[in-house]
């Protein structure tokens, strides 16, 4: 059985059913448990399979100490039945055997608490059971041969009853039972000589056999059978507490009677209480009969009375310090004989759902945090101007704002800043805006203005400019000095639409045209923002159509240890091969994704197939899948990721889910118990793209996480001189070594890059230098030829090159050329103009009349040749070539440089 969503609860719209599922699951563990109890056994004890040693029964039962007399009683009526005294022989075989019978407790005791394995307790079974039989058998038939007396008919009726009684104090121990009967008639059967006594023992000793053989094989069976039920039991019940613990919901079950027989402990609490005390109390107890509005109450013991189903039930919770709702569901339970048992359901909290319809009824004008206007008032002023009796009242302009930066206030400085900061950004637009028109708050950072009438372009751009200023102003919040930014979209009525529908959609599209420009800028609408809009949606349906249809792919980048230099593991990395664009960066697709909420089913496709695909490599091989925060957020990613575990069969600590620091912006209980059910899954966690979001590090003293990946805008550039990435790099380092991670720097490209984060000290190394990502059969083929990694790429890392069209003069010796350089770099510049220039050659470059730069031909090919400066070039304060600051003139005639030419 493998335990889905639809198991233990899904957060979809048929969610008031799962905690009804989780209930039956519960009843199916009890269940589960009794039969437990009472199958599975090999006689004795009824121990759990899972609490019994490795051969899972034992081969001597305690009342196998009873054939001590029994075989006592059997050798006294032999004598009487004969008329004749045993041979010393045979009264000192039997009284042999009627001790070691008689010590039967003590073997009993040794098989179950010092004999281990199954050699030394067959071996032990031999010694109290096999001997003592063989003993007896042994003395019967030499007392028949010895005395002459040869009554054998009394010798086998002696024999047949003690190996039934042998086999009934054994019962159910099939190999037991056989070789003690085998033990006990092997004496007469060699006594009496007879062919056929051989014949027929030999017949026995097989069938014997065959039938050990096949009862073990069916024992293996039916003890796999129930430890595998016994593992499900346990993940069920591991689930199960997730769901309370983590809030989602609550269970409760009454009797017959209707009084509680289960109840979650989250439930007592919050009533405050003990789940103890409210065992056999009244399920109407835990509410509040007369509250105002009783309809839930009505309703709920007419159900209680009629014994009929309920679902999503609204009933006040019998909470002495605050209000609080709950929303219960619950359906009769019958048992086969359609007797009823009693009620069983679910519970979740209602308040915050009650109290948040309660707010939108007081506000349906205006917002709450703010006064201004809210979304519903204003569609209503722009309906208004819009429906107009005359043509020209229907003019209007509609602004659409959306702040810059709010974001990282809201995460740095709290939500109670954030608030802050919307009400002063508030006042300001309203003053800025003044009589011109009317200020409403979509919600969030997003903001309105309508301004009626026909007002001109120029005068709508002034005022969205000076919008846009007025709000750039530093604000004031608790104590520390916070800068933001504005966008703003623009539509007009009638030149971008006559409906409300169609202004707002298009002023939303101006403001995504600002956002894309660069922000803290004000857009207009225009017609050719629908293709590009149109564009983005086709992006979505081909998206979509390309989940279904297998369109994505999975690409895996080794990840080698540093100090042995093999692979360790690869990186999942999703790639998408556009039927029509061709191949796509996860930077154009993945915040589609995001938005049109398609990550999650993206990211459990994602993590099914590299689970499916690590399956197929060596054991010493992880494998590392990138988690969204929205997939973190999912109550349900602990069994998605076991599901996608028992599926492929693997090891959980062979996957290793990489977190983003922004899962820690809401960081609440919920996030500490989302990291605690991981870890119970087994499975290793990085801290992925660290030091590049979220800004505090509070969360690393207890986050379980096994590794930190240090991204690779520290590593690129490490290795320039000036360059502060490396002491960044050795202090993230220091900091997983003290915490006991292990460290992985991504993005490394290069030998000098390589032999920087190899000496600061990081475990694990990801990049180019050793392998770009490859498709799955490509890494099956990769991890077939060995897990060594040998690096391979340039020394060291390319300048930055800046795209430049400049014309400059070129002077070699007395001649004087024009030429245009494409780009260029602190070292080196793309010279455009002069045609098959011989490598070596050496120029002097005049940029202006006071900078000129002596370089050397390094390659040439048609009229375009790769330039050497003689010196790096400065790099001015905003990191760009310093092309027209004066600079000490270094020319060609220098002997050094002609040195360096030659």
């Amino acid at each position: 059985m493998t335990l889905t969503r639809s198991d233990i609860g899904d957060d979809s719209a048929t969610s008031r059913d799962a905690p009804l599922r989780a209930a039956q699951m519960q009843d199916q563990r009890r269940e589960g448990s009794r039969r437990s109890a009472t199958s599975g056994r090999f006689g004795g004890a009824s121990t759990s399979v899972s609490e019994r040693p490795v051969s899972a029964y034992y081969l001597i039962s305690r009342e196998w100490v009873l054939m001590s007399p029994i075989m006592a009683a059997g050798f006294v009526v032999t004598g009487i039945g004969t008329m004749s005294i045993p041979s010393v022989t045979a009264a000192v075989l039997a009284l042999i055997a009627v001790v070691i019978a008689g010590f039967g407790g003590f073997f009993v005791r040794y098989e179950r608490e010092t004999a281990g394995n199954l050699g030394s307790r067959i071996a032990t079974m031999s010694i109290a059971v096999a001997l003592p039989m063989l003993l007896f058998g042994i003395a019967l038939a030499d007392w028949v041969h010895v005395t002459g007396t040869y009554a054998w008919d009394t010798v086998v009726g002696i024999l047949t009853i003690i190996s039934v009684v042998g086999s009934v104090t054994l019962t159910g121990r099939l190999p037991t039972i056989a070789a003690a009967t085998m033990s006990l008639w092997l004496a007469s059967v060699i006594v009496s000589e007879a062919l056929v006594s051989y014949l027929l023992f030999g017949i026995g000793f097989i069938v014997s056999g065959v039938a050990i053989a096949r009862q073990i094989k069916v024992d293996d069976q039916n003890r796999a059978q129930q430890q595998e039920l016994d593992r499900r039991q346990a993940r069920a019940e591991s689930i199960l507490a997730d769901y309370e613990q983590t809030g989602q919901g609550w269970f409760w079950e009454t009797d017959r009677r209707g009084t509680i027989n289960y109840i979650s402990p989250t439930i007592a609490k919050l009533l405050g209480r003990k789940a103890e005390s409210l065992l056999g109390r009244p399920f109407t107890d835990l509410f509040i009969l007369d509250a105002e509005g009783q309809e839930g109450e009505r309703t709920l013991n007419f159900h209680l009375s009629a014994r009929s189903s309920f679902a999503e039930l609204a009933v006040r919770a019998a909470t002495k310090d605050e209000e609080r709702w709950w929303s219960i569901n619950g359906r009769p339970v019958h048992d086969h004989f359609n007797n009823f048992m009693g009620f069983r359901g679910s519970g979740s909290d209602l308040t915050e759902k009650k109290r948040s319809a309660e707010n939108a009824t007081r506000l349906a004008h205006y917002d709450s945090l703010t006064g201004l206007a809210n979304r519903f008032q204003m569609a209503q002023t722009l309906e208004k101007i819009l429906s107009a009796q005359r043509e020209e009242q229907r003019s209007c302009a509609v602004f659409l704002l959306d702040l810059d930066r709010f974001k990282q206030v809201n995460d740095t400085m709290g939500h109670p800043a954030g608030d802050a900061l919307l009400k002063q950004v508030s006042q300001r637009l309203e003053r800025t805006v003044g009589e011109l028109g009317r200020v409403g708050r979509l919600g969030g950072d997003e903001f309105k203005v309508v301004i009626p009438g026909r007002v001109t372009r120029d005068n709508l751009a002034s005022l969205a400019k000076r919008i846009i200023e007025n709000l750039s102003q530093p604000y004031t919040i608790e104590g520390h000095s916070v800068v933001i930014g504005a966008s703003v979209g623009i539509a007009l009525s009638p030149d971008d639409g006559v409906t409300s529908e169609e202004l707002i959609r298009n002023s939303d599209l101006a403001l995504y045209a600002a956002k894309d420009g660069g922000r803290g800028r004000h857009h207009f609408y225009a017609a050719d923002l629908h293709s590009d809009a149109e564009e983005r949606r086709q992006l979505e349906q081909d998206l979509r159509d390309a989940i279904i249809s297998g369109g994505l792919e999975l690409y895996y980048q080794p990840v080698v240890h540093t100090m042995t230099e093999k692979i360790t593991g690869f990186e999942a990395l999703l790639r998408w091969n556009h039927p029509v664009q061709g191949p796509l960066s996860p930077a154009k697709f993945i915040p589609i994704a995001e938005e049109a909420g398609l990550i999650s089913q993206i990211g459990e496709w994602a993590l099914r197939t590299a689970c499916h695909e690590l399956a197929k490599w060596p054991e010493s091989v992880r494998v590392a899948v990138n988690v969204s925060p929205l997939q973190f957020a999912n109550p349900a990613l602990p069994s998605i990721v076991t599901n996608a575990l028992a599926a492929a069969q693997i090891d959980p600590a062979r996957l290793e889910l990489e977190i983003t620091e922004s899962v820690f912006l809401n960081d609440d209980s919920g996030t500490d118990a989302m990291f605690a059910a991981l870890k119970r899954v087994g499975v290793r966690l990085a801290l992925d793209d660290f030091g590049t979001g979220y800004s505090s590090l509070g969360y690393l003293r207890k986050a379980p996480f096994d590794k930190i990946k240090i991204d690779q805008s520290f590593v690129r550039g490490a290795t320039i001189k000036g360059s502060r990435n490396g002491a960044i790099i050795a202090s993230i380092v220091s900091l997983a070594e003290s915490l006991g991670m292990e460290t992985t720097a991504e993005g490394v490209e290069t030998l000098d890059e390589l032999d920087l984060v190899r000496m600061l000290g990081c475990s694990h190394i990801q990049g180019y230098i050793y392998e770009k990502p490859l498709n799955a059969s490509s890494a099956k083929h990769r991890l077939d030829s060995g897990l060594i990694a040998i690096a391979s790429g340039p020394r060291s890392a390319r300048p930055v090159r800046q795209t430049m069209l400049r014309k400059i003069t070129l002077q070699h010796g007395a001649e004087v050329y024009n030429g245009t350089i494409r780009n260029i770099s602190t070292t080196g510049a793309l010279v455009e103009g002069l045609w098959n220039v011989p490598a070596g050659t050496v120029f002097n470059l005049q940029f202006t009349a006071d900078q000129v730069v002596a370089a050397i031909c390094r390659w040439s090919r048609d009229d375009r040749m790769g330039m050497e400066f003689a010196e790096p070039m400065v790099l001015d304060e905003s990191g760009m070539i310093g092309v027209n600051s004066p600079k000490t003139i270094r020319l060609a005639t220098d002997t050094g440089l002609l040195r360096k030419a030659g």
